[in-house]
């Protein structure tokens, strides 16, 4: 199947289309669609990336079945042949790709863990010797490990804004001290989870985003986990600290989009075939790393 760009379910109602998702109310619960859309800077590419989607949607599949111990998650269906009767025209569209959640509040902060220095916070290391206003040591270069993974929110901005980091005493103010401290402690739990398995499949995360949100009065992991979108993802057997490395994600964009000197503001430039396919095998190597299996496209 050709590259899905953009759905339209004229059965359900429209809930929001994000920068990759399309999400639909689907009863009491909701459709999480993952599309092929390539983000890079907070801006939306005219240029899909071929069954991307795919391998987000089912490398978060994966964490959720394997983190399921230690965190619930929002996943109610994921097997199309079960999806309602309305959704059955859709079927091959939406295979692979989709998955019914419950509805959730989401928290008002993303929460980031660092296992690694490098992206924004290494440009902060090398200005203060902090990062997100935590005292790091002395000495670190790019891309080295930290003594231990930190917990270093940020805001979510609207589609089109930066997210902003902030420090952990904000993060309270935003939504709580409990709430926040329980963010930190399963976000802290899970990537040194992801980490420890992640390493024994030749992959090092380096960092990671989560996303928690309300179910009643419990506290659960939702949208998207350590997928290529909201990780980087280094390969093990190259990496050497001091300098950027290479990686399973949308980095190898970014490095094109930096080189060409693009403003980082819409509208977005072209993006050349040959940079597509090489985002796109990235994204499927990163999905056999993790899962041990190739995708089913």
């Amino acid at each position: 199947m050709a590259a899905v760009f953009q759905t339209e379910i004229k059965e359900l109602r429209l809930i929001h289309r994000g920068k990759v998702r399309d999400l639909y109310e689907c009863g009491e619960d909701i459709l999480m669609v993952a599309t092929d859309r390539l983000s890079a800077f907070d801006v939306v590419f005219d240029e899909p990336v071929p069954d991307k989607g795919k391998v987000l949607n089912q490398i978060s599949l994966f964490w959720f079945q394997r983190l399921k111990n230690k965190v619930r998650n929002h996943v109610v269906e994921w097997d199309v042949e079960r999806f309602p009767k309305d959704l059955k025209p859709y079927q091959d569209l939406l295979r692979g790709r989709a998955v019914i959640v419950r509805k959730a509040r989401p928290l008002a902060i993303e929460c980031i863990v660092r296992g690694y220095i490098t992206g924004s916070g290494w440009k902060e290391y090398q200005k203060k010797g902090t990062v997100c206003g935590i005292k790091l040591p002395e000495g670190l270069k790019e891309a080295d490990r930290l003594p231990e993974p930190i917990f270093t929110p940020s805001t979510k901005a609207e589609m089109g804004q930066h997210d902003e980091n902030i420090d952990f005493e904000r993060a309270c103010e935003i939504v709580g001290k409990e709430a926040a401290q329980k963010a930190k402690d399963l976000s802290i739990a899970i990537y040194n989870d992801a980490v420890e398995y992640a390493l024994t499949r030749g992959i090092i995360i380096a960092d990671t985003k989560f996303e928690f949100g309300y179910i009643g009065d419990e506290l659960v992991l939702i949208d998207e986990v350590l997928t290529p979108d909201s990780s980087r993802f280094w390969p093990l057997d190259s990496y050497k600290p001091g300098g950027p490395q290479p990686s399973f994600d949308k980095q190898f964009v970014r490095d094109y989009l930096e080189a060409i000197g693009w403003d980082k503001k819409p509208p977005a430039p072209h993006l050349p075939d040959e940079i597509v396919e090489k985002t796109r095998k990235r994204y499927l190597e990163a999905y056999k790393r993790i899962t041990g299996q190739e995708l089913n496209v």
